[in-house]
């Protein structure tokens, strides 16, 4: 194995890249045109396109992948997280075309990888498993509130949680569009949904000589849109006794199905009680391995390639430590003031922060674009401590250094969950961020305060050391300004960056940002309220749902379904 595809973008390849230089072994990278000046273009030491913008299928196109790999001569493919990484059609494209997988076999990503039957292996396995069915009908006996789950992949997508049968249909409706759009498939089934559970998870390791090791557990509880924003390992709070059943229980799973490569056993668990039920298992590296890699010393993406090779494992069970804590921050191009929307644009500024035990994972530079077509997680800072306590001050600190102009991101409203008692306590649990710790539009800071659209200009306010300032930044009719990060910037934000959501208003609904028409809910005669959803729409892999800022009757509908929309679009005309 001496070159090495990495059929992915974004941060994750930018660290398989690296990987692969540490180990002497030649990268290729994968682009559409949307990235074709991407940093993981830039890093690895070939690249070649796969399609065009913005068809985000580009990297779905297995085909096309195939392509680039014979005309790179690569004879690995690594498949990082997310897109094709836990399709099994994709493996066996792979290893037909005589090429080498870096991940467990196909039959392994399609058990696995289809969430039903990995429960089935689970229960086999003598492992606790929540009340589910793939029988809609069958919703009641499960009962209520459910949690509808994309079948097949990861990573939050394609889940809503339903509270009564009223809302059914629409959820499996939802759930399958966003299903569809992160992984090409669109079943789901149903879960009983488990009350202020924790999110823990515990990393394998298995090679082809038989051998499959854990390293340790991680908490990844901190979540929106049950997607994760903070994780950390150790999981905090957790009895021996609970942490070496999770462990033994993953163990169990990983071996029952012969597993080779990195994984991940994904639980809910309920600390007060001891009590665990499996959730899923990734087939995959994950976005948040990089915590265990601190408190370990272990080169996951490293082991990876190793084991792909044929190598056996370096170690042991009883070789693996785990030392101090670790935290991770996801830095997202969302503005969590409003509803965490996506905010794709121009980086135009980032200086990352630099200290003992600060690690970050970017796929990004200044000056690079943040696209509309795929995910909004532009990278992670990571924190290591001699305790929990060390590293969570430590990576506060480092959130208040990081700073991106050009795009708002997750990073300061990320600063004051790690401050809230409940984290501090290790108290919290998955419904934390959408039950207590909701972003205040009033507690916004200063220089990331949302813009002010109008038809002369703009208005954004910065911070100064006279305090907050509002200034009017010139512009076309109706364009939404563009703001700087908000973590702890001291200058005045660059207009003319790209376009950053604000508030709907006080007037019809438009456009927040660049964005694909999903659903209309509204027709010609309807009378709607203030805040009642009028379009969803859908960006950077997530929907929104778009409200009146007004009261009235719908006079036209602009928009339809599958349309494409851009920033500041009137969606409909109302008559107040």
């Amino acid at each position: 194995m001496r070159t090495v595809l990495v059929a992915n973008r974004g941060e994750i390849a930018v660290r398989i890249v690296r990987a692969c230089r540490e180990l002497g072994l030649r990268s290729v990278a994968v682009y559409s045109d949307a990235d074709a000046g991407a940093l993981h273009v830039r890093t690895a030491d070939e690249a070649h396109r796969i399609g065009p913008a913005p068809a985000r299928e580009s990297y779905l196109d297995i085909d096309a992948v195939l392509r680039a790999a014979k005309a790179s001569g690569a004879d690995a493919v690594h498949p990082g997280y997310g897109l094709l990484s836990e399709d099994a059609r994709f493996a066996e494209a792979v290893l037909g075309a005589g090429l080498v997988f870096v991940g467990p076999s196909p039959q392994v990503i399609a058990t696995m990888g289809d969430k039903v039957a990995a429960r089935a292996v689970a229960v086999e396995c003598g492992v606790p498993v929540p009340p589910g069915t793939t029988d809609v009908a069958a919703a009641a006996d499960i009962g209520y509130p459910l949690v509808v789950k994309a079948s097949f992949g990861g990573g939050g997508r394609g889940m809503r949680v339903v509270t009564s049968p009223d809302g059914l249909d629409e959820a499996l409706a939802a759930a399958g569009r966003e299903s569809l759009a992160a992984f090409g498939r669109d079943e789901v089934h149903l879960e009983r949904y488990l009350e202020r559970p924790r999110h823990v998870e515990v990393q394998v390791l298995g090679d082809t000589h038989g051998s499959v090791v854990h390293l340790g557990d991680r908490d990844c509880s901190v979540q929106r849109r049950h997607q994760k924003l903070v994780e950390e390992a150790p999981a905090a709070g957790l009895s021996p006794a609970l942490r070496r059943a999770l462990t033994d229980a993953a163990l169990t799973v990983a071996r029952r199905v012969g597993y080779v490569g990195a994984g991940t056993v994904e639980f809910l668990v309920l600390p007060a009680t001891d009590e665990f039920f499996f959730l899923e298992m990734n087939t995959r590296l994950q976005v948040e391995h990089g915590v265990t890699e601190l408190v370990t010393g272990v080169d996951v993406v490293a082991t990876q390639l190793r084991v792909a090779a044929g190598a056996p494992l370096p170690f042991g069970q009883d070789d693996v430590r785990v030392a101090g804590h670790a935290i991770e921050a996801r830095i997202a191009a969302e503005d969590p003031w409003e509803g965490f929307r996506p905010a794709p644009g121009r980086i135009t500024a980032l200086t990352l922060p630099q200290g003992p035990g600060i690690r970050n994972d970017v796929g990004v530079a200044s000056g690079d674009a943040v696209a509309a077509e795929y995910d909004s997680m532009v990278g992670k800072v990571l924190a290591l401590g001699g305790d929990r306590e060390t590293a969570r001050r430590r990576l506060v600190a480092a959130l208040g250094e990081l700073r991106v102009e050009g795009v708002p991101t997750t990073a300061p409203y990320l600063r004051t969950v790690l401050d809230a008692d409940a984290f501090v306590a290790g108290t919290h649990d998955t419904g934390s961020v959408e039950r207590d710790w909701r972003p205040d539009p009033a507690a916004r800071p200063a220089p990331a305060a949302p813009p002010v659209a109008g038809r002369t200009g703009r208005r954004v306010v910065i911070a100064t050391d006279r305090g907050p300032v509002e200034i009017a930044i010139p512009g076309r009719a109706g364009s939404p300004a563009t703001t700087g990060d908000g973590a702890a910037a001291t200058r005045p934000a660059r207009p003319g960056t790209g376009p950053v959501p604000g508030r709907v208003g006080d007037g019809p609904p438009v456009a927040p940002m660049d964005a694909a028409v999903v659903a209309v809910r509204v027709e010609v005669g309807q009378e709607i309220a203030a805040g009642d959803v009028v379009v969803v729409l859908e960006a950077m892999k997530m929907e929104m749902e778009i409200r009146s800022g007004v009261a009235g009757t719908v006079t036209r509908v602009l928009v339809a379904p599958g349309a494409s929309v851009t920033a500041g679009a009137p969606l409909v005309a109302l008559e107040p």
